[in-house]
Formats: C-alpha cells, sequence, structure tokens
C-alpha cells in the first residue's frame, strides 16, 4: 500500500479554489469557446460545487491529462490515478506537486483515510462495478474529507434532437467509443450508491448548449462543425449565462462529505 504524506507548509488562510475564471482559463479542448465550449461548462459547475477549503492531499481518480484538480486546487498535492500508464508522460502530470500512479478504481493501491478530497469526473459511468469503486473512494477519504464528480444524467442522450440524427453517429456507438458501460445516473441514485451526506449539485449541458455539444461530436468535417458551433455561439452564450445549477441539464456535478468535521 502507498501512504500519502501531505506538504508541511499549507496556506492556512485566504482562497484555496482558484477563482473561476482562472479555472475556465485551463479548458483543454481545441476551440475552447465553439467546439470545446461543453467542456467550459463541465468546468463552471464542478467549480459549483467545490468547497473552497485547504485540501492538502487529493485523489483525482481517472484524471487522465487533462490536470482539472490540480487547477481547481493549486495549492494542494494531486495524485492522478489512472488505468492507462502513457498518461504518465503527459506534461501535467509531471508537474512537482503532481503524482501518477497507474492503477484501477476498483483496487486503490492506498492506505485508508489517505486523502482531504477524492475526484471522479466522468468516470463513475465507464467503471463496471461502480458499487466497488464507491466502496474504495470512501475507504481512502478521510474522515470530513469531500468527495467531488461529475456524470451524466437521466437527460442525457446523444443526440439529444432526433433532427440532429442524420448527421451524428449512433448513441451506442458513441458510448462504446467513449467507453461508457451506463448512461448515467439520477441524483435519488447517486444518494443510494454514495454513502456519504449529500453537499451540493450543479447541473450542465442544458437543451440549448446541447446543440453545441453534439455538433461537436457529429460526423460533419471539422472546419463545418466549427462554423456551426461560431453561428450557436449567441444563443450558446445566452443560454449559458442564464443556466442556474438546478436549471435541467443532461450532466450534473456532485459534493459529498464524509460525515461531519
Amino acid at each position: 500500500m502507498t501512504s500519502t504524506h501531505p506538504p508541511a507548509s499549507v496556506q492556512k488562510e485566504g482562497v484555496y479554489k482558484a477563482s473561476l475564471g482562472n479555472f475556465l482559463g485551463h479548458n483543454p479542448f481545441a476551440d475552447p469557446l465553439t467546439q470545446g465550449f461543453f467542456y467550459r461548462e463541465k468546468m463552471r459547475a464542478i467549480h459549483r460545487i467545490a468547497p473552497d477549503r485547504p485540501f492538502q492531499a487529493i485523489l483525482e481518480v481517472g484524471g487522465g491529462q487533462s490536470g482539472l484538480t490540480a487547477f481547481l486546487y493549486p495549492q494542494a498535492h494531486i495524485t492522478n490515478l489512472d488505468f492507462n500508464p502513457d498518461y504518465a508522460e503527459s506534461h501535467r502530470n509531471q508537474q512537482a506537486r503532481v503524482r501518477f500512479v497507474c492503477g484501477d478504481a476498483t483496487n486503490l493501491p492506498f492506505d485508508d483515510d489517505s486523502f482531504d478530497a477524492v475526484t471522479m469526473f466522468d468516470v463513475l459511468e465507464h467503471i463496471p462495478d461502480d458499487q466497488k469503486a464507491i466502496s474504495e473512494m470512501i475507504r481512502v477519504l478521510r474522515p470530513g474529507g469531500f468527495f467531488l464528480m461529475s456524470t451524466p444524467n437521466e437527460n442525457w442522450r446523444f443526440p439529444y434532437y432526433g433532427l440532429m440524427k442524420p448527421i451524428c453517429p449512433d448513441e451506442a456507438d458513441v458510448m462504446a467509443e467513449w467507453g461508457h458501460v451506463r448512461r448515467g445516473y439520477t441524483l435519488d441514485e447517486l444518494k443510494q450508491l454514495i454513502h456519504l451526506n449529500y453537499q451540493s449539485h450543479a447541473t450542465f449541458i442544458n437543451p440549448v448548449t446541447v446543440l453545441c455539444h453534439d455538433v461537436a461530436f457529429s460526423r460533419l468535417p471539422r472546419r463545418l462543425r466549427q462554423l456551426t458551433c461560431r453561428l450557436l455561439s449567441p444563443v450558446t452564450w445566452s443560454s449559458y449565462y442564464l443556466h442556474r445549477p438546478q436549471s435541467l441539464g443532461t450532466e450534473t456535478a456532485s459534493a459529498w462529505q464524509n460525515g461531519n468535521e
């Protein structure tokens, strides 16, 4: 088992979570304001539910190459566990305060109570034994620690509107390509699965902004996808700004706490 040793000197006062503007500026997708706009929506929802706490040691399960948790908590030491060993070479996994570990979410190679927080952003829908993954996450989470996650919900489908089907791949093919083993979870299903104290949630990719999302993953040529997303930008941005945390969306970010502090 691997123990985690958080840094001795961590700021005790002030803001620990990145500002929203700085966080959104790290959208890893190409064309982040058009074809990658859906990821901006995801990042804002995550920022909305993430507590501003002095986390020292955070486990990011399935963090891949994005470095999302490191950007969200710029003072914390991050352990990024992913099944793909190739991601170890990513420059975002080479930062001094980031440690990459190749491993399985259902068999975490860490001691009990090792982390102040655990994140799983769009990961749980990829794991066949989701109950085991959640059990392992809780095992390594310290008392009072936080679990932050995002996942598709009961409103997710691809494409969202039937009129988009002629230009989009079949939903089954998309789910297979993305490695999804289930469509997603309702909030009630998450509450039954995650035996922690629910704190908050925020939805994202709503029935208007989903148009740009589905165009981005359509079969249209790249330049035509880019042009279409640009043409959709006025309604996409308007709906983005009007979207409230509990408005109808196709995905959900949520926060949970391990007992009381």
